[in-house]
């Protein structure tokens, strides 16, 4: 299976660069993978699609606010880091990127916020990625909070004029290095009217990490290999799914991030189990999935992994034809972008 099999043409002028000031009020194309029709609707309309007894799963993890602008110590040269995942059992100890990476050689000393947090390399480790040693005086959550910006993708230029847009109403969990974007389109009085609706809510979380969006640069994707993310399930969760299950009503994903969750965690039945650990899993046209039906995500790059994801589900062509289709009709893209329903 080729790269380019996931291609597709996006004029540029169809990213979206801010998020709307309604989350609800996105457009929302729902796609039948059985017929690969597509319905236009808004993203309110999601609820006509749950039914009573479904289990709608969100992502609950919070992004940090994890890009941290500084300077060197010893020639005031700028320098960029963003906090990947902090190291187990390591005081104050971070994987992060550097820009530019030339100027981050073990032993550099970076300053961020005049002194309020200092930093150390440590260590060059895979892909070129660094360890870095904090520190500093007080909480370094709250020195985060307020030194630190929301580390938004590169294909956003534009200044996001309030940090908690790139957050979920629901998100709680610290740790992503970045939003799972599908669960952007809820509100809280959605939510309370899906649950009304007897409609189950169940919340996992799965912190989101760089390699999710990293380029696919093999022309054979079964040569790629994703990274690992931390995700965790609790007893309440896991009951609630598999209540759902058993009595054979629907489990929607809200996102790849919970999908992804989800089928690292099912076993051969579709049944989840409380459990935490690190997931790998590459999911592409030909996997077999075990728990989930459905689908809410957003409109994903050209030729990532993402497109993969939702092509095993949907079907390649289907989603090819959906996301012309998505641009013909001028939707929004990516991360503040609009919204797929997967039936």
């Amino acid at each position: 299976m080729n790269l380019h099999d996931f291609y597709y043409d996006l004029p540029k002028e169809l990213i979206a660069q801010t998020p709307l000031s309604d989350r609800s009020s996105s457009r929302l194309m729902v796609l039948d993978r059985t017929t690969g029709q597509v319905e236009h609707k808004v993203f309110t309309d999601i609820i006509d699609y749950l039914h009573p007894g479904d289990c709608l799963v969100l992502n609950e993890t919070k992004v940090l606010p994890a890009r941290l602008i500084g300077e060197k110590f010893d020639t005031k040269a700028a320098i960029e880091v963003l906090l990947l995942k902090r190291i187990e059992n390591r005081l104050n100890t971070w994987e992060v990127l550097v820009k530019p990476g030339k100027k981050a050689k073990i032993g550099t000393r970076i300053s961020f916020g005049n002194g309020q947090l200092i930093g150390e390399i440590i260590d060059v480790i895979e892909e070129g990625n660094r360890l870095i040693q904090f520190t500093f005086e007080g909480i370094f959550e709250e020195i985060l909070d307020s030194l630190g910006q929301m580390p938004l993708p590169p294909y956003i230029t534009e200044k996001l004029e309030d940090k908690n847009r790139y957050q979920t109403v629901y998100a709680k969990n610290e740790g992503s290095a970045a939003a799972p974007t599908a669960g952007l389109h809820f509100t809280e009085e959605l939510l309370e009217a899906i649950k009304k609706k007897g409609i189950y809510i169940a919340k996992v979380t799965l912190h989101v990490g760089l390699g999710t969006f990293r380029p696919v640069k093999v022309e054979n994707i079964l040569e790629h290999h994703m990274h690992a993310e931390f995700f965790m399930i609790d007893e309440t969760a896991a009951n609630t799914i598999n209540k759902a299950k058993q009595s054979g009503h629907k489990i929607v994903a809200v996102g790849t991030t919970s999908t992804r969750t989800l089928e690292s965690a099912a076993d051969k039945n579709g049944y989840i189990k409380a459990c935490s650990g690190w997931t790998d899993i590459f999911i592409y046209p030909g996997y077999q999935f075990k728990i989930i039906d459905n689908l809410i995500t957003n409109f994903h790059l050209p030729e990532s992994t993402l497109v993969m994801l939702v092509s095993a589900l949907a079907g390649r062509e289907n989603v090819l034809n959906a996301y012309k289709k998505a641009v013909d009709k001028r939707y929004r893209f990516f991360s503040f972008g609009d919204a797929m329903l997967v039936l």
